[in-house]
């Protein structure tokens, strides 16, 4: 059966003074265009706070900003109320002194780049204008062929930016470049495609503070673009975003709702928007060289690391207060590389896992039965349809094509062996 190609959206940002309150400011997305009439991807904020997201069709002559704004209204109506544990997990991501004002810790934010100045200077701009107190920039520049980010740090951000250079190639091996040379007490990483909210390191920083067990804090990745079919589609099947309610995974607790955990990493975040106390890092060994984008693995380096930090025993939590803004990539190749990647990143952090911790197989072998039935429902629900679905609600808005779902298997089957390749190359490279 064929469907028509999904239709590019505008994406915009919209704030409420409260759930069914009035509009306070209604704006494009980050370096993003004006919206106008057409469809209309917007954020919704409850006084700056994400909370909720909403797609609708404005037509001509009416009010963008009135428009979502009823829809936004109508969806949080439906929204059911924090639990108490969710609200307690809020009030602990916020530590006050006497006068009440936030305390995060001193942070380090590494950005892994390599050959994409242009992408580079944006992301290095949202990154500087943080408003987290006490902070340093360390931008590594991963297996260059050239000068240009080397130049573009020397130009323009030699008293702001520090530079590092890392010859051996690897998303992991680049991070644990960064760590090296990092001293903050918690340490946050994001891509050099994105655009990160003003409060974005603040918010990703302060539940360190609060909680001395947390190991790792990951936050909300949303689309700063919906201009082409690949980027709906991605976001239309989950894209990057968890969602807007905070969760906490507590190795001590396992959450009922997840057979598998802690493997089921992809659920905690994802590598554009993810923080570790650095004594947490790395005590679990820091990120496994052999994992993430430039390795024969492909990817798994971040869900790796989000395992290794779980099973130190420490805690995960999930906060949408966190946002990064994202470049999804823009062609069908590209979401064709993406769907073999994750499948491949998939497997090769469960086999990175077993080999470096061989005593977590009985409890994944133990886990496998009701994982795998777990599994096979949300396979189900991702070829469904809905009304109106929202992009970043999973399977609710555009069919996710077969043939993706083909290389997504191709690539869980590719992934081991891809590990394994991988190991080998850096054994022989020292």
């Amino acid at each position: 059966m064929n469907h028509p190609a999904p239709r590019p959206l505008s994406v915009a940002e919209l704030d409420l003074a409260a759930p069914g309150g009035p509009v306070l400011s209604f704006r494009p997305a980050p370096g993003g265009p004006e919206a106008g009439s057409g469809d209309v991807y917007a954020l919704v904020r409850l006084r700056g706070r994400p909370a909720a997201t909403v797609v609708g069709t404005v037509a001509d002559g009416e009010d963008p900003a009135e428009v979502l704004a009823a829809l936004a209204r109508e969806r949080l109506a439906r929204t059911a109320p924090p639990s108490d544990a969710e609200r307690l997990a809020r009030n602990r991501a916020e530590t006050r002194d006497e006068s009440g004002t936030v305390t995060p810790p001193r942070a380090s934010v590494v950005v892994a780049t390599r050959e994409r100045p242009e992408r580079l200077a944006r992301a290095l701009d949202s990154l500087l204008a943080q408003d987290h107190p006490d902070f340093e920039l360390i931008v590594v520049d991963n297996a260059p062929r050239t000068t240009d980010t080397r130049d573009l740090i020397a130009r323009k951000y030699a008293d702001r930016v520090r530079y590092v250079r890392e010859d051996v190639p690897g998303l992991a091996v680049a991070h644990n470049t960064g760590v090296a040379a990092a001293d903050g007490e918690v340490l946050a990483f994001t891509d050099d495609d994105v655009i990160a909210d003003p409060h974005w390191l603040t918010a990703l920083s302060t539940p360190f503070a609060a909680d001395p067990g947390l190991g790792c804090v990951t936050g909300l990745i949303l689309p700063a673009r919906l201009a082409t079919p690949a980027q709906v589609l991605l976001e239309s099947h989950g894209g990057f975003a968890k969602g807007f309610a905070p969760r906490l995974y507590d190795p001590a607790r396992p959450p009922a709702d997840e057979p598998l955990f802690p493997f089921t990493a992809g659920g905690f975040g994802s590598g554009a928007n993810m923080a570790f106390r650095a004594e947490a890092l790395r005590r679990a060994g820091g990120f496994d060289p052999a994992t993430g984008t430039g390795t024969a693995a492909r990817g798994g380096d971040d869900l790796y690391a989000f395992v290794a930090v779980l099973s130190a025993g420490f805690r995960l939590r999930y906060t949408s207060a966190a946002l990064v803004w994202h470049h999804h990539r823009d062609t069908w190749q590209d979401l064709r590389n993406q769907a073999y990647g994750y499948g491949a990143g998939l497997t090769a952090y469960l086999t990175a896992t077993l080999v470096r911790r061989p005593r977590l197989l009985p409890a994944l072998l133990a886990r496998l039965p009701r994982g795998l039935a777990h599994a096979r429902t949300m396979t189900a629900r991702r070829g469904e349809t809905g009304d109106g679905g929202v992009p970043g609600e999973h399977g609710t808005h555009h069919p996710w094509p077969r043939s993706l779902s083909r290389l997504e298997r191709r690539g869980m089957l590719y992934g081991p062996l891809g590990y394994a390749k991988a190991r080998l190359r850096k054994a022989g490279s020292r």
